[in-house]
């Protein structure tokens, strides 16, 4: 999958007064779309939904306003981005479930998670494993952050990634206004 090198510069920009907020930050969350040209998928636009959001929860709200958009444009859903404003750089329990529905419905699916906080790492980009832990979370009927069996990979850092500096990413806001 290629995507654009600025990228997750972009979305730290539109998410920054979010993630500034007091006293944890709030959580942003975009949506990745693009094309598959070639036999290789590549992220051409960053969508941000109509969202709400906590400190360590985003949920898009109006998805209708996201699926018309993406199929008017053409628009294959490739993945998701969002922030963890006070925490590391993981996917959460929620998360997870999350990253399974995108993965259930296009396997090469990523999930980027930009923690500006995080000393370590600021910017993971992560896939559940196959089959082990899809599996595990398309058989988990827990809901809200709970706990996983700790003896399972259930993710891990996403593989077959290209950062490509020569592409930029169309930016597409929806949270001020209809589109």
């Amino acid at each position: 999958m290629a995507i654009p090198s600025s990228l997750v510069a972009e979305f730290t920009r539109l998410a920054a007064s979010n993630t500034s907020r007091l006293p944890y930050g709030v959580e942003t969350c975009g949506i990745l779309a693009g094309s598959l040209k070639d036999q290789r998928l590549s992220i051409t636009t960053l969508i941000i939904p109509k969202q709400e959001g906590s400190s360590d929860t985003c949920t898009m709200t109006h998805e209708e306003d996201l699926f018309e958009y993406c199929i008017q444009h053409d628009l294959l859903t490739l993945g998701w981005i969002h922030t963890h404003p006070s925490q590391t750089c993981f996917l959460s329990s929620v998360d997870i479930h999350t990253q399974c529905g995108f993965q259930s419905m296009l396997s090469e699916a990523i999930a980027i998670v930009v923690a500006p906080r995080d000393p370590v790492k600021n910017v993971g980009v992560f896939r559940l494993t196959t089959p082990h832990g899809m599996e595990l979370i398309q058989n988990c009927t827990l809901s809200g952050f709970h706990e996983h069996p700790s003896n399972v990979e259930i993710y891990s850092d996403a593989m077959q990634l290209t950062w490509d500096a020569a592409r930029h990413a169309a930016l597409v806001d929806m949270r001020s206004s209809r589109v």
